[in-house]
């Protein structure tokens, strides 16, 4: 592998056990070769264990970690960047699918117009709509007082940009991508945001009312700019 083109695939599981092998295979299938694949079983407590030793027995690319308890998104994700090769970064969900050329486009992109990340929009799997709608022909920044724009396992970001802003902030147990694209924006940094869809994405969750509150909850947090106090 070439260092200077590597891209380091960062995932992190916690019982995926359903979508899981579908979406490392989407990354395994990338016609860009120069990729090392990271992934931590946050605390399992389903079959991923299993289907991650199966599949890194056939892969050698792919390098499996495994938290002993759950301790979330956000520094598991700050774990995998910090065991990362590559000169870039790219995200990848559990429960999501990349087009077999996501990873080509996105550094072609990178590469011919120097940016410091780039990202997609992507299709919803259950409706196969393109996401964002309309709002993607709005200025990102103005976007961003209200929610989020991007989709954010869409992206590709070259890996000292991501160090110079910190990485994912650790008080955001929720919203880290929020916050994390904030931050970006604020750095100034040079991006691109691909009209094309090269992502399918899986809405299809059973996700708690107390969970969607303390998610508002931190997402509010992002927009107020202030640190969240649970």
């Amino acid at each position: 592998m070439d260092k200077e083109k590597l891209v380091s695939v960062i995932l992190s599981t916690y019982n995926s056990e359903d979508t899981l092998e579908e979406s490392i295979n989407s990354i395994l299938n990338q016609t860009y070769l120069d990729i090392e694949i990271l992934i931590m079983d946050d605390g399992s407590e389903d079959n991923t264990p299993n289907i991650l030793e199966r599949i890194s027995a056939r892969h050698q690319s792919l390098k499996i970690y495994r938290n002993k308890t759950n301790i979330g998104l956000t520094r598991s994700l700050n774990i995998l960047i910090d065991k990362s090769n590559g000169k870039y970064i790219a995200r990848q969900d559990a429960d999501d699918i990349s087009h077999p050329e996501r990873i080509k486009i996105q550094i072609d992109e990178i590469e011919k117009n120097n940016l410091d990340f780039c990202s997609s929009r992507a299709f919803v799997k259950e409706s196969n709509r393109k996401i964002p709608g309309l709002s993607f022909f709005l200025p990102k920044k103005i976007m961003m007082k209200y929610k989020n724009p991007f989709i954010h396992g869409t992206l590709v970001i070259k890996k000292n940009i991501l160090k110079d802003v910190g990485n994912y902030d650790e008080n955001f147990y929720y919203s880290q991508d929020y916050k994390l694209m904030k931050d970006l924006i604020n750095y100034k940094c040079n991006y691109k945001v691909l009209k094309t869809p090269l992502y399918i994405l899986n809405t299809k969750n059973n996700i708690s009312t107390k969970k969607l509150d303390e998610q508002d909850y931190y997402a509010e947090c992002v927009r107020k700019n202030i640190i969240p106090k649970i």
